[in-house]
């Protein structure tokens, strides 16, 4: 993809983060890799409801500011330890949004077993310990899950997910809000029921069938390490 299209893409999905209400003020950024030593990144102190293509600046893999308008994100080195880490990934999304990171703060995981759809995509979201933001304790927090996580909770520090594309990235922030979203609503209304181990058996062999690869952990440790399963948090 060439730099012009992936500035596009990124002012696109800033404005897509800031119309759905994942950040406030001047909080979140994005990045994308432009090659093996740079990164495009959104400017520190700019509302991504006000990030144009030409505001993004470049940086090199250690955080240093090689051009651009603006300052290097607070964030940057939280987005560097993805890229290191996951040669696979080529964006990645930190916002703030309000039922994920409300989870955090009360200590509800998102990573039990509950909707289908999160286990197919993601098998489980896991919340990273805390982390002073914008320190070196983010990328150590996340370390040990972004290399089997495409979407990972900050402890009262919003989320972070990673994908091919910048749409992509923020794609799966939108589906992590939603299923937090779900995930507070059914606290409210009652019990939560989580999926049974055979439901879960059932899910990845339909969608074996189906060709699709499920990232899903069937929660049971006499099964793992079999194909096509991730271990567990």
């Amino acid at each position: 993809m060439s730099e012009a299209s992936l500035r596009r893409q990124i002012a696109a999905v800033c404005r897509r983060i800031y119309d759905h209400g994942f950040v406030a003020a001047t909080d979140g950024n994005v990045t994308a890799r432009l090659d093996s030593h740079r990164i495009l990144a959104t400017p520190s102190g700019v509302s991504k409801g006000d990030v144009t293509p030409a505001s993004l600046i470049i940086c090199d893999m250690t955080g240093k500011k090689l051009s651009g308008p603006g300052k290097t994100t607070s964030e940057v080195l939280l987005h560097l330890a993805v890229y290191k880490a996951r040669p696979d990934i080529n964006s990645v999304v930190h916002a703030h949004p309000p039922y994920a990171t409300a989870l955090t703060v009360a200590g509800v995981s998102l990573a039990d077993p509950v909707l289908p759809e999160v286990l197919v995509t993601f098998g489980r979201v896991c919340t990273a310990d805390y982390a002073t933001p914008a320190s070196p304790e983010g990328p150590r927090a996340i370390r040990k899950l972004i290399n089997r996580c495409d979407a990972l909770l900050l402890d009262r520090h919003g989320a972070l997910t990673a994908g091919l594309t910048p749409w992509q990235a923020y794609y799966r922030l939108e589906k992590v809000e939603h299923a937090a979203h779900v995930l507070f609503l059914a606290h409210q209304l009652g019990r939560v029921r989580k999926l049974t181990r055979a439901q879960v058996r059932r899910i990845v062999k339909a969608n074996a069938h189906h060709g699709v690869t499920a990232k899903i952990t069937l929660f049971d440790d006499s099964l793992r390490g079999k194909r096509g399963l991730e271990p567990s948090c």
